[in-house]
């Protein structure tokens, strides 16, 4: 009992801060709802009532659209193995884990680098530029007839090349001449996806006849979960993410490489004293948070988009910082937190279409979560929570 009370007691706190965010937006969403504000004179209770019945629609609606309609589900299993009605059931939950996926190579990319200390805030530009990677072997390797399957494991080993190259210069800029990373890694996403943007000019990559700065079509693909199920997107590359957190999980608290980066990440100065080479943790952070990164990317292009353009990325390497802050830096933590962010992404749409409320709400619950996350302190005082020390700090 007393161990699983510690393996819970660092999720207490993002639990508290999420439901405190959706509180609060709670809050916002009744005093935005002029319709039932304007009966608020002559009719107090109905007003009330009606701003109420507004946000549990709206919440409910989140929820079927992140994770589907029971009675959808109960349709599917009475339907004797329909593979219309199953993909009708199961395809909101899908497209949450298709929404999660990139999210929790990113997260993890950027939770590895907060493990050592640094700040790596170019996991965008490392994920675009992993997608291109992957995108120009896939291309390459194709047109010179290779086995399918091992095309696939060229492109997406040339992906998580080129973002861990990506994520090496600004680590040695960083070990070598005490360059700052957040500057540098900001500057290398503009770099980056300038570089994409030139590549998918070029008549090699782009698409015949057109003038846009999209790739063709990619012939070689993550293979999908269902293939018999129409319009349902999920690929084998969302296991791929799971079996990554493990392993980062394994790297970071079972091996000694990991262990020594921890311990540059906790004190720099005590880790030189004790023989490690913080210069080396932070190269090998790095690099390794960049291959992360590209790995998400190479997923998206090979699994879920099929094609290479500017604008792959809707944002995700600057949601990671988030998410890894949400999940205390820890990988099991990554992956609940992308999924929850994965499940505001899908549900968000449906939400919108029944109340008509913006998704920008979806995103201001967002930022909401973040500042209780980073303020563990104000949680704890809001819920009369003991606090651990007097100096308590934010996860990062």
């Amino acid at each position: 009992m007393n161990r699983l009370r510690r393996s819970l007691g660092p999720a207490v706190l993002p639990l508290l801060a999420v439901l405190t965010a959706f509180i609060v937006g709670s809050i916002f969403i009744v005093i935005t709802d002029f319709d039932n504000l304007s009966k608020l004179g002559s009719d107090p209770g109905a007003a009330l009532g009606g701003a109420i019945g507004t946000v549990v629609a709206a919440y409910g609606a989140l929820i079927v659209g992140a994770f589907g309609e029971p009675g959808n589900y109960w349709a599917a299993i009475q339907s004797g193995g329909d593979p219309k009605a199953i993909a009708t059931a199961i395809r909101p939950i899908t497209e949450t884990l298709v929404a999660a996926t990139p999210l929790i190579f990113t997260g993890l990319a950027v939770a590895v680098a907060f493990r050592t200390s640094v700040f790596n805030i170019g996991v965008e530009g490392q994920f675009i530029l992993g997608a291109f990677g992957a995108t120009v072997a896939a291309i390459v390797f194709s047109e010179q007839g290779l086995w399918p399957p091992l095309v696939l494991l060229l492109a997406i080993i040339f992906g998580i090349a080129t973002g861990a190259v990506w994520g090496f210069i600004p680590g040695f800029l960083k070990a070598r001449t005490g360059a700052h990373e957040v500057i540098t890694t900001i500057m290398l996403n503009y770099v980056a996806a300038q570089i994409v943007l030139y590549g998918l000019r070029s008549d090699f990559l782009r698409q015949a006849g057109s003038s846009q700065p999209i790739s063709k079509v990619l012939t070689v693909r993550m293979p999908l979960m269902f293939p018999d199920l129409p319009a349902i997107r999920l690929h084998w590359g969302f296991i791929l993410a799971l079996i990554v957190a493990a392993l980062v999980s394994w790297f970071l608290f079972k091996t000694t490489k990991g262990y020594e980066l921890r311990a540059a990440g906790f004190n720099m100065t005590a880790a030189r004293y004790a023989g490690m080479s913080a210069g080396g943790a932070i190269i090998l952070a790095m690099t390794v948070s960049g291959g992360l990164a590209a790995l998400g990317g190479s997923m998206e292009v090979l699994g879920t988009v099929g094609q290479m353009s500017n604008d792959i990325s809707s944002g995700f390497g600057f949601n990671a910082i988030a998410l890894a802050l949400l999940a205390g830096n820890r990988p099991s933590g990554v992956v609940a937190a992308a999924l929850l962010f994965g499940a505001l992404r899908t549900g968000g749409g449906l939400m919108q279409v029944k109340t008509g409320i913006p998704l920008d709400l979806l995103f201001f619950i967002q930022a909401l979560v973040i500042m209780f996350v980073a303020a563990p302190l104000l949680i704890r005082s809001i819920y009369r929570m003991p606090a651990r020390s007097t100096a308590e700090v934010s996860p990062v």
